[in-house]
């Protein structure tokens, strides 16, 4: 949230789009940081069932909608927020006018992502030799997200890596790569994941 923040200083974020919300990992985190009403849409019920669940507070609120038709008005958002879902776009393209259109003025649009050039980097490549092919095969490179977006009408005003801290240890690590709740891994047999 800080990173975000940090790149819409001066502006008044009062209502946030979490597209691709998923599970609703960030949208209580957006609610809370920026004091804004959060919509957050996914194109799976399942995902929203659970986002649905773990939901706190009357600032977030989640609807059903593919991201390449986004169910809300023209101009009614300041804040895009897409984290990790690029690569599940049907058409990116139509995704960033979607964007452009339901931002208003002066809007900002976040991009969360995995990319091409970053597959070396993910802690889990040494265990799972079949992964590396899958990621190559779904992530996109960054100039080609970037492009997609300045397409849709966007300008980049910055692209940086973000380093997060994903679990406490390598057992706490393990622990959350054994649920398999990654596009990735969730498409290894169980003889690969077991490797």
């Amino acid at each position: 949230m800080k990173v975000v923040a940090s790149h819409v200083v001066g502006l008044e974020i009062t209502r946030v789009l979490d597209l691709g919300c998923g599970t609703g990992r960030f949208s209580q985190g957006l609610a809370e940081h920026f004091r804004a009403h959060v919509i957050g849409i996914d194109a799976s019920r399942k995902m929203l069932h659970e986002a649905m669940i773990n939901r706190s507070g009357r600032r977030v609120c989640y609807a059903i909608g593919a991201a390449e038709a986004i169910p809300l008005a023209d101009e009614c958002v300041d804040l895009v927020f897409i984290s990790m879902v690029f690569h599940h776009f049907n058409n990116p393209r139509a995704v960033a006018q979607e964007c452009h259109r339901v931002l208003r003025n002066n809007g900002r649009l976040c991009l969360r992502t995995g990319s091409l050039e970053k597959i070396a980097e993910y802690p889990y490549m040494p265990f799972f030799p079949k992964v590396r092919d899958l990621l190559e095969e779904r992530l996109p490179s960054l100039t080609f997200q970037r492009q997609t977006f300045e397409k849709g009408g966007f300008e980049t005003l910055t692209c940086e890596v973000v380093v997060q801290q994903i679990a406490a240890d390598y057992a706490a690590y393990a622990d959350k790569v054994a649920l398999k709740a990654d596009s990735i891994l969730i498409q290894l047999d169980d003889k690969d994941f077991d490797f």
